[in-house]
């Protein structure tokens, strides 16, 4: 994917509404604007804007039934960016572990040094 294609997909599933009605295409198959808009709680019309962020970034598609625009998920493109979530999360629990590790060890480096003073200090003591 490229940084612009990844910006549209990451924009486009961003928006709680737009997930919405990608979940309801996703549950009921082909539907139409109006159809989704039964099911959400907004316009028909901010149906029909959430439908062409979701067309740009390849998720959806549309046919024409009639007088009917008929929208369904793209699998592939779905796939494409559950694959590149997986991707996502995985580089971050890369990176969240190695800062855990730098975490433990500073930690554990702060711990061997307090324990080297109180040490050397119970030694001057007894001289």
């Amino acid at each position: 994917m490229t940084t612009q294609v990844d910006d549209e997909l990451w924009s486009a599933i961003a928006d709680p509404s737009r997930r919405r009605v990608l979940d309801l295409l996703v549950s009921n198959g082909e539907a139409s604007a109006w159809s989704l808009a039964g099911h959400v709680p907004f316009s028909r019309q901010a149906v029909s804007k959430h439908l062409v962020v979701l067309e740009e970034a390849g998720l959806v598609s549309r046919r024409k039934q009639g007088r009917e625009v008929l929208y369904q998920v793209e699998a592939d493109r779905l796939d494409q960016a559950a694959r590149a979530m997986a991707d996502l999360a995985a580089r971050w629990d890369r990176r969240l572990a190695a800062i855990k590790r730098l975490a433990e060890a500073a930690h554990a480096g702060a711990r061997t040094r307090r324990s080297s003073v109180q040490t050397e200090g119970r030694d001057g003591d007894g001289g």
